[in-house]
């Protein structure tokens, strides 16, 4: 989508470092004309010296997405880029996208019972600097079940359960494994859009 829109000021639209659709879906669908481009970075390789050092999740969070707006950004000089990143940690734990079925499965059942953050960041950078940047997080907290639940969730949902930190998407059937959900919306499905539109209203690319 590269079309106008009466809320856009920028001559280009806006270029998201981000493969996901529902972040891409998410901007658009708030009047945001998007376009998106993959970044190459080694999420773990920037991970790991950051949790060995103790930051929180919400820090490791806000590092990708600032890594991911900057890898874009470096080949597309001039563009508004966004980047984003979500991370979820349970008891201390960090959780990853599960490679694999099995993975999944191993990750669900480690959740069933308990809560669980999301800390969803955001970075916008153009010309190879970060502009702005922000977070948010969530409590989500699954309900118990049996494993056959997970084994019948995993069929009903398939491939969808490899492409989301907690193996869920809450705006699908993954809304059956919870029992209780606090904070933003947004800020769950993997955007803190709220703080991204301030952020454009203050750098004059969207209407005030």
């Amino acid at each position: 989508m590269s079309g106008a829109s009466p809320l856009w000021l920028s001559a280009q639209p806006l270029l998201l470092a981000s493969g996901s659709t529902t972040r891409r879906d998410m901007l658009r669908a708030a009047g945001l004309p998007v376009e998106t481009a993959k970044p190459q970075v080694d999420e773990r390789a920037i991970e790991q010296p950051l949790q060995e050092a103790g930051e929180p999740p919400s820090r490791i969070a806000l590092a990708l997405a600032a890594a991911k707006a900057l890898a874009v950004s470096a080949g597309h000089p001039g563009r508004l880029v966004l980047g984003a990143d979500q991370t979820l940690a349970c008891d201390g734990a960090a959780f990853h996208k599960p490679a694999d079925r099995a993975a999944a499965a191993r990750q669900i059942a480690a959740l069933a019972g308990r809560s669980h953050a999301l800390h969803s960041a955001f970075a916008l950078a153009r010309g190879g600097s970060i502009l702005a940047e922000g977070h948010q997080s969530a409590s989500l907290t699954m309900r118990p079940f049996a494993p056959a639940f997970v084994e019948a969730y995993l069929d009903a949902v398939g491939d969808a359960a490899f492409s989301s930190v907690g193996g869920y998407q809450i705006e699908g059937p993954g809304a059956q494994l919870f029992e209780r959900i606090e904070g933003d919306h947004f800020t769950i499905l993997g955007l803190p859009l709220l703080p991204v539109l301030a952020a454009l209203r203050d750098l004059s690319v969207l209407a005030r």
